[in-house]
């Protein structure tokens, strides 16, 4: 008997009990493993755009000071304050997101993260004075403010274990880039027209959001 067992592990396993005893088509099982690292590859780009949504966000106010200012006629008291209540509107942000995420699912949350941030980049690029540029400025600030949550979240419900710790630290990547693009491409473009290029993120993701699926814990 245990010889006949042993016979047909060997037959099984091909002499491997660390091998399991029924193999699918290899070429079927690496077809099926191609798509599904493809899918979770779109579904952290998409994502990624909130983060550096985040990075152009923060970046803004550097390289636009001098032009709003001058434009605007805005004291440097007035334009500190348009600086930091971008900070004010990501505490709102990324304190009420929690629930919502759980309510809609981390798709719906960042296709409202985006929408907020649409509106609030419009109302900095029609503003004509100190009181509308703060309030598309914190807009834009609830806006970071729960993709900073929402996006590491859905980066991580996504990701195979092995894979999850490198897809997140682009998330940091995405953040870094946003700012870098922010500060070069303010240097050479109107306050206005930095303000349409913050929107190019937010578009991004919309649009990819339609293409992939929701996180499969949610």
């Amino acid at each position: 008997m245990k010889m006949a067992d042993s016979q047909d592990i060997e037959k099984g396993s091909s002499g491997s009990l660390y091998q399991p005893f029924f193999h699918k088509d290899e070429k079927q099982q690496n077809s099926h493993d191609n798509g599904n690292l493809f899918m979770v590859i779109l579904c952290t780009f998409v994502a990624v755009m909130g983060s550096f949504e985040f990075g152009s966000s923060i970046g803004y106010s550097s390289p636009t000071q001098q032009g709003i200012m001058e434009e605007l006629g805005m004291s440097s008291e007035e334009y500190s304050m348009f600086g930091s209540i971008l900070t004010i509107g990501a505490m709102a942000g990324s304190i009420s997101c929690g629930r919502v995420a759980d309510l809609i699912g981390r798709k719906g949350t960042m296709k409202m993260s985006s929408i907020i941030s649409i509106a609030g980049w419009l109302i900095i690029y029609f503003s004509l004075g100190p009181l509308s540029l703060d309030v598309g400025r914190f807009l834009t600030g609830y806006g970071i403010g729960v993709n900073s949550y929402v996006v590491p979240v859905f980066i991580a419900e996504i990701s195979p274990t092995n894979l999850r710790g490198a897809l997140l630290t682009v998330h940091q990547v995405a953040i870094a880039t946003g700012l870098l693009v922010a500060y070069t491409v303010g240097a050479f473009v109107s306050w206005r027209t930095l303000a349409l290029t913050g929107m190019i993120p937010c578009a991004v993701m919309i649009l990819g959001l339609y293409f992939i699926p929701d996180s499969p814990r949610w």
